[in-house]
């Protein structure tokens, strides 16, 4: 019988472990190639992370916490491939303010949008919020909740409940305000998003989810070629600092008209028309012919290049739509890929801006006693 040294022994054990311990650590990537690890940190306090979403289709979404962002979605092409067609980042460092001021993905409040030079009115009291941007409040201030950590907790594959208490006085809103943000991936390759909220004193809300749509899964070929559709026949126009007018204005005959469909590039430059030069391409509120019937599509975007089809369903009466008009080249998102104008359009579900300086819309006022509620549905399939 062979003998076998001691130290020989030792050696192959401490190798096997070192195997072992080598094979532990090799990360284990999302079908988008992210790394979850990267996304563990802490912000103020608070842990973040990275949760994954899946069906049976395949279709895979990653969300973190930090922000209650979209990070990434994968769905099939019209060949059957996966594409991410989402911007955004590899890592939650790249998500911080300090290092990016961008809202990828984000779920936006206490109010999503512009409110004209940060004042409203509650009760007769007039309340002065952070003005951050063209001095106005924009998306809740500078440490929005697209800041902010959300605490999460999955209960299956396929649902993320997401919460947050913003205090009295956050961003000098008042009463103590818990939302709640809720993902349900759907077998029917749909993302479901239902927002609720309470407060302990009359405040305003208005919440949206700000994720930044690329359908042709690569950002480097700009969205000017998707067809884009709005189910609107009225707009409230901007003047030069992106702030809602007050009026409400048909779309026949304008750049504003997206009832047939057709190519975001087509007039987007036509900066003859005042609205185009205000908002440098889109960047404006439709208000919606849906009335709040979240099973009507109210806005479609498909991508001719891969045959992506986005239909956008909601209850909210209105939708912005914006055409990365101020992406410029300087922030690098995932897999090393810059960003430049127009690489993605969002769609994002709101009241109208500035609607707690409009009475005559509808109304954004929360109450306690009350519950806010808004549904929107990002379904995804193949053109035909």
């Amino acid at each position: 019988m062979r003998k076998v040294s001691k130290a020989l022994l030792l050696g192959g054990i401490a190798v096997a472990v070192a195997s072992c311990s080598h094979k532990e650590q090799t990360p284990v990537l999302t079908k988008s190639g992210l790394n979850p690890e990267k996304f563990k940190t802490e912000v103020a306090g608070k842990p973040t992370g990275l949760y994954t979403l899946t069906n049976a289709n395949g279709m895979e979404v990653c969300v973190t916490n930090f922000g209650g962002r979209i990070v990434s979605i994968m769905v099939p092409d019209k060949d059957g491939n996966f594409r991410d067609v989402v911007l955004g980042f590899d890592s939650i460092q790249a998500y911080l303010p300090e290092n990016n001021q961008t809202d990828f993905g984000a779920s936006i409040g206490r109010y999503a949008n512009r409110i004209n030079q940060g004042k409203i009115t509650i009760d007769g009291e007039e309340i002065q919020l952070p003005k951050n941007n063209f001095g106005h409040c924009l998306h809740g201030g500078p440490t929005g909740w697209q800041y902010q950590v959300y605490s999460a907790e999955q209960p299956n594959d396929s649902v993320l409940h997401l919460t947050i208490v913003s205090p009295d006085g956050d961003n000098n809103f008042p009463g103590e305000v818990t939302a709640t943000v809720t993902y349900t991936l759907t077998s029917d390759n749909a993302i479901d998003i239902a927002y609720q909220a309470t407060t302990d004193a009359p405040t305003v809300i208005n919440m949206t989810n700000h994720t930044y749509f690329n359908l042709n899964g690569d950002p480097s070929q700009p969205i000017t070629d998707n067809i884009l559709t709005v189910n609107a026949d009225t707009y409230t126009p901007v003047d030069s600092t992106f702030m809602t007018t007050g009026e409400i204005v048909t779309v026949a005959g304008t750049p504003m008209d997206f009832r047939a469909g057709k190519a975001i590039g087509e007039e987007i430059t036509n900066f003859e028309f005042e609205q185009l030069k205000n908002g440098n391409g889109y960047d404006h509120n439709w208000v919606l012919n849906t009335a709040g019937n979240d099973s009507l599509v109210a806005a479609t975007l498909v991508a001719p290049s891969t045959g992506i089809k986005l239909e956008v369903l909601t209850d909210e009466p209105g939708i912005q739509v914006y055409t990365g008009n101020f992406l410029d080249g300087t922030v690098t998102g995932k897999g090393g890929k810059v960003y430049g104008q127009r690489a993605a359009v969002c769609l994002e579900t709101q009241h109208y801006p500035d609607s707690p300086n409009k009475p005559e819309w509808p109304s954004v006022e929360l109450r306690p006693g009350e519950t806010y509620t808004s549904h929107c549905v990002f379904r995804f399939s193949t053109a035909e």
